[in-house]
């Protein structure tokens, strides 16, 4: 029951996210994701490691497969390459059993959350387009009984 409510949770947060607002959705993925399979490398948790690896790099292909290269520029191929460099990381870190690269990973990640957080923040939300067919609410009429004077 639990686990179904997440889940309608989540996705009713994802349909009704901005573009920023999921970006910044799946770097908190990814962080959560690295931080997951440090904690299961400290304990010998080689599955577990695994898969939290597994869905880390799932989430940087993702990022990877967002990412608008036309509009973006040098900034988006830098990006790629970035999220490409991580995924390598990942998967040694798998291999070798090792913390060192999750750490740098983990880094990586955190820097790059922490920025487009600072970019949604600078970001205003556009404003909401105005209808021809909407029409204005009317004010609230004058009453001439106040709250109190009813009584049954």
């Amino acid at each position: 029951m639990f686990q179904s409510a997440h889940d309608a949770y989540l996705e009713s947060r994802v349909l009704s996210a901005t573009p920023l607002e999921l970006v910044n959705m799946l770097y908190q993925g990814a962080i959560g994701a690295v931080q997951d399979a440090r904690h299961h490398l400290a304990g010998g948790k080689i599955a577990e490691r695994s898969r939290a690896i597994s869905r880390a790099c799932g989430i940087l292909m993702e990022l990877t497969a967002a990412l608008n290269h036309e509009a973006g520029g040098e900034l988006g191929a830098r990006l790629a390459a970035l999220y490409d460099y991580m995924q390598r990381r990942l998967l040694e870190a798998n291999f070798q059993q090792a913390d060192p690269p999750l750490g740098e990973v983990l880094g990586l990640l955190t820097t790059l959350a922490e920025a487009w957080t600072e970019i949604s923040r600078s970001v205003t939300p556009p404003a909401a387009e105005v209808s021809p067919w909407s029409q204005p609410i009317p004010p609230e009429p004058a009453c001439a009984y106040s709250a109190g004077s009813w009584s049954l």
